[in-house]
């Protein structure tokens, strides 16, 4: 935090505390993609949910909010980022205290759905009150340092959490545990945060827009929910894929030619965002792969509690905190943000790798720590400034529907993860499986090897994803660092270059 204040220009006196409120909320939305998975196996067990059924308590989340968020984003930008911003975490303290209340598997899916709808209002929000609300480039790199260090560790809180509750409460808690968070912080944002009122953007809703993104999203996230349970090849899968691709090329040829687009493409076209979108997205796909295999394999062959492993991930907490408030948001200021997010991305595939090398005796001290340190210090690092380059020179008024590309992009690369990543794995321990059977001494010894055979050759590819994130980001994001003089939004801009430095972002 600056000493002084009247050093800079228009600022709001109480953004600091604006942004404990800002942090609280997008720690509720980070925490609920993870906290729910540990409590699966007892809510299906209570509720009685099928096993081909149980999947939907987390598509149903990732159906709603990956297919709403730009509209979510659109919304902020048009009823303002703080009515939307309180009117998200209402929607969601409700829609988790109705999954927590749950008595039937129907009506835990239809929480669950609900609660994707009201995420989808209040990420963009959040992130877009946080960019128009931390201009200058010094409190920028601060503020966006503890933002983008609770985007990458909460999905680890939320393993932590989710074994806590389910273990020495019960599974309805990790709905309950909402409630608070979000009374907490819808109170701060009524009390205490403010938006300039020239942000909104008060332009007619693009309805066709909404209605195709809307669309081509959810088919986009159900295919590749339908290509982890039915296969690649299912005839459902591809055509989910042809109506996904079919979808979202209509967006983009009805958004260039609308008055008032949902997505303007400048925000997308623009050659910085777009590196950070793909590399965020691809980053996504490495870090779903280890939490879904190393809670696997730290439970089912390390016979580790819900809790122990949940304890077993706070070093790579511990590592994104750091990687992003104190390397991050200290070198900000000093270097280009790619130097910062190509060797934070590169770091964290090197983690990748050394984790390939787990087997059934593998000692947690050795080499899943050390391995969890740095993969958290690679990603904190990255994060950071990609968090912040996300909304790099857009206008005030499209600062929503920027964010909310970011969180497309990391829920989109989720489902792509979680899909993929576990296909590679179950085709893997399947070979193994049949290569070695003959040989076995043991059926039980087979099968936890073959898991563990799995689980790396899905390591193997998550490494080589995130260092295809890491070329991404160092090829296409080009950008100086602040206060140099480099423009505030690339030549893809075209006309809108020059207008587009309203919202002084990583440029003075």
């Amino acid at each position: 935090m600056p000493e002084k204040d009247k050093n800079i220009p228009n600022v709001d006196p109480r953004r600091w505390k604006a942004l404990i409120f800002i942090a609280l909320a997008q720690l509720m939305v980070v925490l609920d993609a993870t906290i729910v998975n540990i409590a699966l196996p007892s809510a299906q067990a209570d509720l009685g949910i099928s096993d081909g059924n149980r999947q939907w308590v987390i598509t149903a989340y990732a159906l709603a909010f990956g297919g709403l968020l730009l509209f979510g984003g659109r919304v902020a930008d048009l009823w303002g980022r703080r009515r939307t911003f309180v009117i998200g975490l209402i929607g969601f303290a409700l829609a988790s205290a109705l999954g927590g209340a749950a008595g039937s598997s129907g009506m835990l899916l239809g929480a669950r759905a609900l609660q994707g709808v009201f995420g989808a209002l209040l990420a963009p929000a959040a992130l877009s009150l946080l960019a128009v609300t931390f201009t200058e480039a010094r409190e920028r790199a601060k503020a966006f340092g503890i933002f983008g260090a609770i985007a990458g560790g909460g999905g680890a809180v939320g393993l932590i959490l989710g074994g806590v509750l389910t273990e020495y409460m019960d599974w309805r808690w990790t709905f309950f545990v909402n409630i608070p968070f979000a009374v907490v912080a819808a109170t701060g944002a009524l009390l205490v945060i403010r938006e300039p009122a020239e942000g909104r953007n008060s332009s007619r809703l693009d309805v066709p827009g909404v209605l195709l993104a809307t669309a081509g999203l959810v088919s986009l996230v159900y295919a590749f929910t339908r290509a982890e349970s039915d296969g690649w090849s299912a005839a459902p899968t591809i055509g989910l894929f042809v109506a996904a691709a079919v979808l979202l090329l209509a967006f983009v040829i009805v958004e260039s030619r609308v008055k008032a687009p949902l997505l303007p493409l400048r925000v997308v076209t623009d050659r910085n965002r777009g590196g950070v979108y793909a590399s965020l997205g691809l980053a996504v796909i490495g870090m779903f792969g280890l939490f879904l295999f190393l809670t696997y394999y730290l439970q089912i062959v390390k016979g580790y509690t819900p809790v122990t492993t949940g304890l077993a991930f706070l070093p790579m907490i511990a590592g994104m905190i750091t990687g992003s408030t104190q390397i991050g948001a200290r070198l900000m200021t000093r270097v280009r943000p790619r130097l910062l997010m190509a060797p934070g991305f590169l770091l964290a595939a090197i983690a990748m790798l050394s984790l390939t090398r787990i087997d059934l005796d593998t000692s947690y001290p050795a080499l899943i720590l050390p391995s969890f340190l740095l993969l958290g210090l690679g990603m904190g690092t990255a994060f950071m400034p990609a968090m912040s380059l996300a909304t790099h020179g857009v206008q005030a008024r499209d600062a929503g529907v920027a964010s909310a590309m970011v969180n497309t992009s990391q829920q989109v690369g989720g489902a792509i993860g979680t899909a993929l990543l576990n296909t590679i794995a179950a085709g893997a321990t399947t070979a193994y499986a049949t290569a070695h059977a003959a040989g076995a001494r043991s059926a039980d010894v087979l099968k936890l090897q073959s898991m563990v055979h799995g689980y790396t050759a899905a390591i193997w590819w998550a490494a080589g994803i995130l260092l295809l994130a890491s070329a991404i980001a160092f090829v296409f994001v080009t950008t100086g660092r602040p206060g140099v003089g480099t423009p505030a939004a690339s030549s893809a801009d075209g006309a809108d270059a020059t207008e587009d430095v309203q919202v002084p972002v990583m440029a003075h």
